[in-house]
């Protein structure tokens, strides 16, 4: 039977209530074909399932012809139209993975990004057999960093900061669902009066605003369209507005011997680079993410 007339007779079977698991899949599949490629359709179907029925994968195989429930047919029907309006599915589900951790999204805040896991990494793997550290995230958002370096750093003290509240409230639920203990602020790092009040610190890290407004023509709109523009855009003729600012302070509340880590623009890597040179850091390396980009830097400040 071709796609079309697939949907069609999936569509009747959703109208009459009787989905069961596999035809479900199906028709989600069917219904944003032509949205996304095959793989990345099955991808959503799977976790819009088990958002659905609380089943993994393994035990819908299983029960492939059980019934949905009208509740969970009324809940399909509304995920579909937020998928049909190219809504990411994170934010349908509420929630999405970084580092092991099942953390709570919304349109407060970014979805967190694999090649972010990356940069937590590369702190983790510097902070071995360092004790008590001091860490600091600017720009939190769901907490994502602060979290994970909670949970691989488990005696360093955390702090994050943030100016959005909504963000803020996100992270604290990620924390205590979480049980990790991080000290969540409210701030604006842009703000020398208020970032003055922060105590030293041995790491800080932050993955802050970095594509220009030019470049969102390029961007998918389920990116632009969804996720915070305050967490996303920076100005075209300041790219390096928050790098700057960021780079200022920790220059002056990073303890002798501490680093500054930053995610960045893949175009940005030289000028980010010589920015943290000219403001005095030193050994300042720049690294490739898994895909080859140039995604992260990291600056450190002499004993």
């Amino acid at each position: 039977m071709p796609l079309p007339q697939v949907c069609i007779f999936l569509a009747l079977f959703l109208k009459l209530s009787i989905l069961t698991i596999q035809t479900a899949f199906t028709y989600i599949t069917g219904t944003i074909s032509e949205l996304y490629d095959e793989r990345e359709a099955a991808n959503i179907a799977h976790i819009i399932m088990e958002h659905l029925t609380g089943m993994s994968k393994l035990d819908r195989i299983v029960h492939k012809t059980k019934i949905l429930s009208p509740d969970q047919n009324n809940r399909l029907k509304l995920a579909i139209e937020a998928l049909q309006r190219q809504e990411p599915v994170q934010y349908i589900t509420g929630s999405s993975w970084f580092y092991g951790m099942e953390l709570m999204v919304n349109k407060d805040v970014l979805i967190p990004r694999p090649e972010t896991e990356e940069l937590v990494e590369w702190m983790v793997h510097d902070a071995a057999h360092r004790h008590r550290l001091q860490l600091l995230d600017i720009g939190t958002g769901s907490g994502c960093i602060p979290l994970a370096l909670k949970k691989a750093l488990p005696d360093a003290q955390v702090s994050a900061i943030d100016v959005s509240e909504g963000a803020l409230h996100v992270a604290r639920t990620n924390a205590s669902r979480l049980r990790l203990e991080v000290n969540f602020i409210h701030m604006d790092a842009l703000d020398a009066q208020q970032v003055a009040t922060l105590p030293e610190f041995d790491m800080i890290v932050s993955n802050p605003p970095y594509i220009t407004q030019s470049e969102q023509t390029s961007m998918q709109e389920r990116v632009w369209g969804y996720e915070p523009s305050l967490a996303l855009f920076v100005p075209d003729n300041d790219a390096l507005l928050f790098y700057r600012h960021i780079t200022i302070l920790a220059k002056s509340k990073l303890q002798p011997g501490g680093a500054l880590y930053f995610e960045i623009n893949e175009a940005l890597g030289k000028e980010v680079v010589a920015l943290m040179e000219e403001h005095g850091f030193q050994q300042v390396t720049l690294k490739q993410d898994m895909f080859g980009k140039d995604r992260m830097v990291k600056g450190e400040i002499s004993d």
